[in-house]
């Protein structure tokens, strides 16, 4: 004779409840589906180069497809009830308001980069955008900030240019570089 503590009715209750729905999934699912069906129509547009097995179309249909598979089955899991869980480490209190003096910092240097790049050139405009990015989350190191800024956007400067033979703009650095 087993015993137990739930009755039946408590159990069948219990199996019939929907599972939790998180919407923010559902959004970013789709969100997901989408984005990668517009990159797989678009990928439908590209033109096809003469004596090209591949083409420039197969990995945005490869990405396109994949991005829609995986909203897809974030549907699916938001469905079923899959929630995701916190980190165990995370240290940040809800209760406390968005910093919006610091978002405002970093969308000024954002934007500043944007509308000098093309006239300062990448090289010193990477840099300001690392040492004002820097500045912003609270940095005071303004000397290590200024050469880590300088080392970073000149090397990538040079990677894109040299390596992957991107043009970035030189600016005012043309000729120097």
């Amino acid at each position: 004779m087993s015993t137990s503590l739930e009755t039946p009715d408590a159990r069948t209750s219990a199996e019939h409840t929907p599972p939790d729905r998180d919407m923010a999934q559902l959004g970013l699912a789709a969100m997901l589906v989408v984005v990668g069906a517009y990159t797989f129509y678009e990928a439908t547009t590209l033109r096809i180069g003469f004596g090209d097995p591949v083409g420039p179309r197969l990995f945005p249909y490869v990405i396109g497809a994949v991005t829609v598979l995986l909203g897809l089955l974030l549907v699916v899991a938001t469905f079923r009830g899959d929630v995701p869980q916190a980190e165990g480490g995370e240290d940040i209190d809800l209760r406390q308001p968005a910093d919006w003096v610091t978002v405002l910092k970093l969308v000024g240097v954002l934007l500043f980069t944007v509308l000098t790049i093309s006239f300062v050139g990448w090289a010193l405009s990477g840099a300001v955008l690392f040492v004002g990015s820097a500045w912003s989350l609270g940095s005071r190191t303004l000397v290590r900030d200024v050469i880590v800024g300088l080392v970073l956007s000149v090397s990538s400067w040079y990677f894109f240019h040299e390596v992957l033979g991107v043009i970035l703009p030189a600016g005012i650095l043309d000729g120097v570089l």
